[in-house]
């Protein structure tokens, strides 16, 4: 892998982080646009600014010293105007940008299974992952210049730097192991049977650097998923068996949960995906195993 000069929105965040030290461990130039209120990844370098002070953003990488970059990678926007900002900023000074939507677009109640990017119905209300789609479309519909561009749909993102759990009530659960080392049954709506395809950080920063040399990945969305169709009460079995104690489950019916929490909707339904178009364009696929990341992310949470 030849060496990028790498711009990265977002450098101090779980997502970003791990893709910092990722791309830095390979060798890549890195550089990271923060509001400068978090420490930083070792061996990258800073642009201290607010994407949200636009006048401000657009100064700023003007006037960056190691523009153009090889690869830009907005980790954080959701808004529309995130990606007319993306669009705007960086069509004439980046090669590439890859920005990070959700498996969240996709209607819950009309998902085929698995789902694949094309054969798709999409949420049009004001939350997430509507949010998600409408940048999506920016990217599609806008004159992007020579910039190409890449969007990836990862569902549950898990491993080192952020909390466990993928799903309601204990996603990302900061007090998950103390529940259960204390013998706390766990409540998960519809008893955690629900289909998932958590996908570890490490591999989706190695995904995301993939797209950057790869010109078959211009104008294109992927899913982004790990290795393994698994139930999510596994999920929390998994963790259970890493600490050597026994899971306890107290299933909360969906049918009570979903009318008072509407916003957990997308949560509630079974998020499989055909990564077919993902592996065909030789993208980096994920592999790590369910168990692997898991037994990496406990020992993280644990300070191992």
């Amino acid at each position: 892998m030849e060496c990028m000069n790498i711009l990265l929105i977002g450098g101090s965040g779980f997502l970003s982080g791990t893709l910092a030290r990722t791309a830095v461990a390979a060798g890549h130039q890195v550089t990271v646009v923060s509001r400068g209120q978090k420490n930083l990844p070792e061996g990258v370098s800073s642009l201290i600014t607010d994407r949200h002070d636009s006048s401000g953003f657009q100064s700023t990488i003007e006037n960056a010293t190691r523009a153009p970059w090889d690869l830009v990678v907005d980790c954080i926007g959701y808004e529309v105007a995130d990606a007319q900002q993306d669009i705007a900023v960086f069509r004439d000074r980046a090669k590439h940008l890859v920005f990070i939507s959700t498996d969240f677009v996709y209607d819950p109640a009309r998902r085929i299974f698995p789902q694949d990017e094309e054969n798709a119905h999409y949420l049009e209300d004001d939350g997430y992952g509507a949010k998600k789609r409408r940048c999506e479309l920016e990217f599609a519909n806008s004159d992007c210049g020579d910039m190409a561009w890449t969007v990836l749909r990862p569902g549950h993102i898990y491993g080192p730097g952020s909390r466990l759990g993928c799903l309601p009530v204990h996603g990302r659960d900061a007090q998950l192991i103390e529940r259960l080392r204390n013998g706390e049954t766990l409540k998960l709506v519809g008893g955690g049977y629900f289909l998932q395809q958590p996908i570890f950080a490490p591999d989706l920063a190695k995904l995301i650097l993939s797209c950057g040399e790869n010109a078959t990945a211009h104008r294109q969305i992927y899913n982004s998923a790990g290795p393994e169709i698994i139930e999510s009460h596994h999920y929390y079995r998994i963790i259970a068996e890493v600490l050597g104690v026994e899971l306890k489950i107290e299933e909360l019916p969906v049918a009570e949960y979903l009318p008072a929490h509407p916003e957990h909707r997308s949560f509630l339904c079974h998020r499989i995906y055909n990564l077919e178009k993902l592996k065909a364009a030789g993208l980096a696929v994920p592999s790590t195993s369910l168990a692997e990341g898991l037994r990496q992310h406990v020992a993280s949470v644990l300070g191992e």
